[in-house]
This record gives structure tokens, C-alpha cells and sequence, in this order.
């Protein structure tokens, strides 16, 4: 194998040792990927800082504990809405029609009337916005023929997405005791909203929705506080507590706060807001590859030509400290000798970045195209290189 460095990004490093508190707060990152900035102190049962690009989980306190989500449910509910419409099964002007189990909805609500037939959009409206459950309902029914059928769709997606802490049992998030969630889990959910469905992500950011001649405002307090707050939604009922995810981006860095059971809507909106000040504070993004793009050229033995591209599969960014990148490094091994045939996509090497000497992650090497063997001269030619090689 042949080894060689490649010095990355020029920025001052930033050093030190971590303060004792980071002891009790989880993170995804490595002991010198932290910065000495010490997170906020949270008032609330669970809570987690996320990078929505990378899925880096910064700082997190009991990520993982099951917790009622309340109108946090209704992030999968949109979801689920938002697929069908991409797949073409759905479309916003699409006309649905009330049933009374949805206007019996107990909780927050739009105020549609049984027998109304409303708009996809208006519902959808009603539900991010004013977060009412007879919307929910009513667009759980129309996507599946029933809630207890939509909720198996909001399952198979969670499992799709990644989620283990969670299970839905209704539309909307009221109270059952089978019906549950978790930090990490409506993270990571919110941040396959902004992956995957960016030409709907909007809707988290209107302040106010009219319907039947009432006007409600959009329950998430951090509208308004900073424009670079666009979202995401607000759960409450008297056994969740006050639930609050928000998100942000600023200099091409996305960020999702999640705060689980604070004591008050104030408590939520300030958590939720000193969680993605911090971050932004002290962590900055690095894009460092993108995928399919050439990082070197290697020489390939018997091949109809005698180099190929090298790249990665998969774009590499990654979450460090503000003032970090001068300590990173990228280590490449390739595969020596390498011999044609080759097929693109082939591993032929590995790349490691560190940190200030510390791993940080490794990433196979791939040829960015085929090469073909050359001919029976080439062959003979190339095996006499061989031998000194």
C-alpha cells in the first residue's frame, strides 16, 4: 500500500481540554472534535443539537428517552402527506371531504365542518400552522381510508427513516399510551423533512392561517425572533409538557434544536434558541469531498489506459469546532499494485481523516470509471514492469 497526506482546510486550531460538564452530555463527536464551549443548560426532560446536513449529533441529553410527542406527531403526519404528493397519488388542490370523526377531534383546531370538502393545501395549512387534529384526521383518512391505516403508513416510514424510539398510533399526537417518541427520533425525522422534502419546507415557516373566518398564528415562538429561524413545530398537552423543535441556517450550516417537556411555552422557545446559538457559536460545517469527484489519479498496470481517477462514493462534510481545520488531515492508502480490469465503484484504496492526530472517520477510495484490460502487448509489457515494481 502507498500512504500519503494531504493537508486540509487552513485555519487556526483550536485547543484545550474540555470542560468537566461535557462528562454528562452525550455526542457524536470525538474528544477533540468538541469545542471548549460548553453547552446551555437545558430545562427540559430531553434534548438534542443536531447538524441537519450530516446527522451529527452535537450535544444530547437522554436523546434516547421514550417521551409523548403531542403535536410533534403531526411532522410524520406531513410527511407521509408531503410522499404521496411527491409519488403523484396526492396533489395540494385535491379536494377532501370531511367526516365527522374529524371534526370531533378533540384539541387544537382548523374548524372545518363535517361534509366541508377542503383543499389538500388548506389542510395541510391548518395542520402545520394551526396545528389542528381535525385536519389531521381529516388527511389521514383521505390518504389511507382511515387513521388506524394512516398510522401504519407513519410506522413503515419511521422504520425507513431510521427511527427506534418511536411508535404511532393516531394522526395527531393526543395522548395513548402506546403512542411515543423520543429526541433523537423527531430529529432525525425533521431532518428527513429538509432532505427530502425541501419544496414543502416552507409551510414550518408561515406565521398565521385563516380558515372559516378565523385567524390563528403559528404556535412556534421562535418565528419572528430570528430570521434565520424557519421552523419547525410546537407539541403540548398536560403529560408531554411544553415540546419545541426549531431550526436554523446561517452560512451554510443547518441546525435542528429539539427540547422535550420544558415547563412552559417560554421555557421551550428560550431552550430551543440557546441550543442553536451555541451551535452556531462554536461549530462550523466543512464540506470536504463530494461525491464522485476526483481527489487523485493513480497508474494502473495492463489497463487500456495507464491511470485512473480516484474519488469517494458519497459526499464527506463534517461538524467541527469554529477555527479547527488547520489540525486536519487526510491520510490515502491505495491498493499497490493496481490491475486491470477494473470496474467503477471498485475500492482501491482508503481515505482516513484526523484530527490533531485523532481518527476521525475513514472512507473507501473508489475508481470513478472502468478500465478495460488493455491488449496482449500491454499485458506482456506491464508484467515485466511488474517485476521491478
Amino acid at each position: 500500500m502507498k500512504k500519503g497526506s494531504l493537508l486540509l482546510l487552513a485555519c487556526l486550531p483550536l485547543a484545550c481540554m474540555l470542560p468537566a460538564a461535557y462528562a454528562e452530555i452525550e455526542s457524536d463527536l470525538s474528544t477533540k472534535a468538541r469545542s471548549t464551549i460548553p453547552p446551555p443548560r437545558v430545562q427540559a426532560s430531553s434534548w438534542l443539537l443536531m447538524d441537519a446536513g450530516t446527522g451529527t449529533v452535537i450535544a444530547a441529553q437522554d436523546p434516547d428517552q421514550r417521551i409523548e410527542p403531542a403535536s410533534l406527531s403531526k411532522l410524520m403526519t406531513a410527511f407521509i402527506v408531503f410522499r404521496e404528493i411527491k409519488r403523484g397519488t396526492l396533489s395540494l388542490d385535491e379536494e377532501v371531504v370531511v367526516s365527522e370523526k374529524a371534526w370531533r377531534t378533540q384539541g387544537s383546531r382548523m374548524f372545518i365542518e363535517p361534509g366541508d370538502r377542503v383543499r389538500v393545501e388548506d389542510l395541510v395549512l391548518g395542520l402545520i400552522v394551526q396545528s389542528g387534529n381535525d385536519a389531521a384526521v381529516a388527511l389521514a383518512e383521505h390518504v389511507a381510508g382511515s387513521e388506524d391505516g394512516f398510522a401504519d403508513l407513519m410506522n413503515r416510514a419511521g422504520t425507513n427513516i431510521g427511527l427506534e424510539n418511536t411508535h404511532f398510533v393516531n394522526s395527531t399526537g393526543l395522548p395513548h399510551p402506546d403512542h411515543f417518541s423520543s429526541a433523537r427520533d423527531l430529529s432525525l425525522l425533521t431532518a428527513a423533512i429538509i432532505r427530502d422534502q425541501p419544496e414543502h419546507f416552507g409551510y414550518y415557516a408561515i406565521r398565521e392561517f385563516t380558515w372559516n373566518g378565523i385567524t390563528q398564528k403559528n404556535r412556534n415562538p421562535l418565528l419572528g425572533r430570528d430570521e434565520t429561524v424557519d421552523g419547525v413545530k410546537t407539541g403540548h398537552t398536560s403529560s408531554a409538557g411544553y415540546c419545541l423543535i426549531g431550526s436554523s441556517e446561517r452560512q451554510g450550516m443547518r441546525l435542528i434544536g429539539s427540547v422535550m417537556g420544558s415547563r412552559s411555552n417560554r421555557e421551550r422557545a428560550d431552550s430551543v434558541y440557546a441550543l442553536l446559538k451555541f451551535g452556531f457559536a462554536a461549530y462550523e460545517s466543512h464540506d470536504l469531498y463530494q461525491a464522485g469527484a476526483r481527489i487523485l489519479s493513480t497508474g494502473v498496470f495492463k489497463g487500456v489506459v495507464p491511470e485512473v481517477n480516484v474519488g469517494l462514493a458519497d459526499t464527506v462534510q463534517l461538524v467541527l469546532p469554529k477555527g479547527s481545520g488547520a489540525g486536519l488531515e487526510a491520510v490515502i492508502e491505495l491498493v499497490d499494485p493496481l490491475v486491470a480490469p477494473l470496474v467503477q465503484g471498485q475500492q482501491v484504496g482508503t481515505l482516513a481523516i484526523t484530527l490533531g492526530g485523532e481518527p476521525l472517520l475513514t472512507r473507501p477510495l473508489v475508481a470513478l470509471a472502468a478500465v478495460t484490460s488493455g491488449s496482449w502487448f500491454d499485458a506482456m509489457v506491464d508484467s515485466v514492469r511488474l517485476w521491478f515494481h
